[in-house]
C-alpha cells in the first residue's frame, strides 16, 4: 500500500514537472521526484550484491580490509548477514572469528590472500542473543546468525541506519505519502514570488484536472 501511494505521488510529480515553467518551480519538483523515486527503491527487497573488489596494489601480509559490502534478510528468529569473500572456504576454521554480544559483533578473517579482513557492527537495532548466535562458512561466503532475543521485524540493522533513515524522512510523513508532496508544494507556494505563484497554480490545476479526467468511469 506504502508503495502505492508513493508510485502515485511520483507520477504527480512529474505531471507538474512538464508544466513547470519556471527553473526554481523545476528544480524543487526535480529534486522531490528524485528523493521519491530512491524512496521507491529503497523499499524494494535487497538483493545479494557480490563484494566489490579491493583495488590491486601490493599489500604486506598481514594487511588488514575493511569490509563495507554485505547484504542481509532476517527470519521470525534470526537476523542472517551475508559476506562474500572469495576462497574463504579453504581456510582452516580458526583463520574465521565472529564475537557477539548483546548489541553487536565483529568477523575477523585472517590470512585470506595474504590480508585479513574484519567487519565491525556496533549499535545493533535490537538486542540479540550471544551465546546462542553463530556463523557458517559457505562457498566464497561466511553467513552470521544473530539470535534474536524477541521474534519482531527488523527494519534495519543499526540505530544509525535508523536514525538516518528518520532524518532522510524528516519533511515526509510516511503515514501519509501524499501529505509530504502538499507540504513541499505549499512552502514553494508560500516563499515563491507572484510568477512562481501563478506557475504552481497552473501546473496544480492542471495536474488535477487530468487526475480527474482519468478517475471518471467510462460510459457503456
Amino acid at each position: 500500500m506504502y508503495l502505492i501511494q508513493l508510485q502515485k505521488d511520483l507520477d504527480e510529480v512529474k505531471e507538474l514537472l512538464k508544466k513547470a515553467s519556471r527553473k526554481r518551480v523545476h528544480d524543487v519538483l526535480l529534486e522531490e521526484k528524485n528523493k521519491i523515486e530512491k524512496e521507491i527503491k529503497d523499499q524494494q527487497p535487497l538483493k545479494l550484491k557480490p563484494m566489490t573488489s579491493e583495488e590491486e596494489r601490493p599489500l604486506p601480509t598481514g594487511y588488514t580490509v575493511k569490509i563495507n559490502n554485505y547484504a542481509w534478510d532476517q527470519s521470525d528468529k534470526f537476523v542472517k548477514i551475508y559476506i562474500t569473500l572469495n576462497g574463504v572456504q579453504h581456510l582452516p576454521a580458526e583463520n574465521v572469528q565472529v564475537h557477539f554480544t548483546e548489541r553487536s559483533f565483529d568477523l575477523l578473517v585472517k590470512n585470506l590472500n595474504k590480508k585479513n579482513y574484519a567487519m565491525t557492527f556496533n549499535n545493533l537495532l535490537k538486542p540479540i542473543s550471544a551465546e546462542s548466535s553463530s556463523w557458517k562458512i559457505k562457498t566464497d561466503m561466511v553467513l552470521i546468525l544473530c539470535k534474536k532475543k524477541q521474534e519482531e521485524k527488523w527494519e534495519c540493522l543499526t540505530q544509525v541506519e535508523k536514525e538516518t533513515k528518520e532524518k532522510e524522512k524528516a519533511s515526509y510523513d510516511t503515514s501519509d505519502p501524499s501529505e509530504g508532496l502538499m507540504n513541499l508544494l505549499k512552502k514553494m507556494y508560500a516563499e515563491g514570488d507572484d510568477e512562481m505563484k501563478r506557475s504552481i497554480n497552473k501546473a496544480w490545476v492542471e495536474s488535477r484536472e487530468k487526475q480527474a479526467k482519468d478517475d471518471l468511469p467510462i460510459d457503456i
